[in-house]
């Protein structure tokens, strides 16, 4: 071996042990994640400690603290995970119209395989909603997003005439939205009772049936025509 590649191979040791190193801390994290997602679903987020999970990763409160200062960075990661989760459903592309809607019965029927998400969610969604809670303007943005989301195929929808042109599509997005989340905690509750995606369907179905324009009629058969009728 010439000078120059054993220069070579001892500068490269380091990094080498610094990306392995990056490697582990990097699957730590996960895994810790991974841990305050189940905990935070079951125990809420006032009630899980950072004790608890630093005792199911294994770890001493001071070594969970080495990779998330705080509880709150810790809520903040879990977010992070579970919105990851949520544009992963999504896609790359967004269908128009009522395509979206389509898709969200298939982004439902994904969350119906992943219940500890889906808990997640309706427990800090619901948390959310006290005094000081820390995922409060997470989940403040996030229904902001959602509606404006749901709003903007919508009005896709007015303007290639799958719905009717004077839709209120700001309350009709409410509708759906509350429609999503309302069936996640019945479905949670009796997950063999509930199948989330059906129901869904169901109701976006029924729902789209009432906001389509109305069918022109054959001609000389609408009002004021000349069969009479004043």
């Amino acid at each position: 071996m010439t000078p120059r590649s054993t220069n070579e191979a001892a500068g490269g040791a380091p990094a080498r042990a610094t990306a392995a190193r990056r490697a582990s801390g990097a699957r730590r994290r996960e895994e810790i994640l991974r841990i305050a997602v189940e905990t935070f679903a079951t125990r809420g987020y006032h009630n899980a400690s950072l004790a608890e999970i630093a005792e199911r990763a294994g770890l001493t409160q001071a070594g969970l603290l080495h990779h998330f200062r705080s509880k709150t960075a810790l809520l903040s990661g879990v977010l992070e995970l579970r919105d990851s989760s949520e544009i992963e459903a999504l896609g790359p592309g967004r269908p128009r119209g009522t395509a979206f809607l389509d898709h969200l019965v298939e982004t439902v029927r994904l969350n119906s395989t992943r219940e500890g998400i889906v808990r997640l969610y309706a427990v800090l969604s619901a948390e959310s909603v006290t005094e000081g809670h820390p995922a409060q303007q997470f989940f403040r943005d996030r229904y902001d997003g959602l509606r404006a989301l749901v709003t903007e195929a919508l009005r896709e929808a007015c303007e290639l005439g799958e719905v009717d042109a004077d839709l209120d599509v700001e309350s009709v997005a409410s509708a759906v939205i509350a429609v999503m989340d309302g069936l996640q905690v019945q479905w949670l509750l009796a997950p063999r009772s509930v199948d989330m995606a059906a129901v869904t369907r169901r109701v976006l179905t029924a729902l789209l049936a009432d906001l389509r324009p109305p069918a022109a009629g054959p001609a000389g058969s609408g009002p004021g025509d000349a069969s009479g009728t004043p």
